[in-house]
């Protein structure tokens, strides 16, 4: 059988609801040096609103 809902469907469906969701990555440095990385999703209303993220609360 088919089927009948596929995984772009799900997204429009939950696109509406809460807007956009994009996985946002970070890079930092920690104390000793090393470059570490951070990574959400994160829903936003517009694209052009991902460069105004600020993920330094949930380190």
């Amino acid at each position: 059988m088919a089927k009948k809902q596929t995984f772009g469907d799900k997204m429009k469906k939950d696109a509406g609801a809460e807007g956009i969701r994009v996985k946002v990555i970070q890079g930092y440095r920690t104390e000793k040096g090393s470059v570490k990385y951070f990574e959400r999703f994160v829903s936003v209303e517009d694209v052009s609103k991902v460069d105004k993220i600020d993920l330094t609360e949930g380190k």
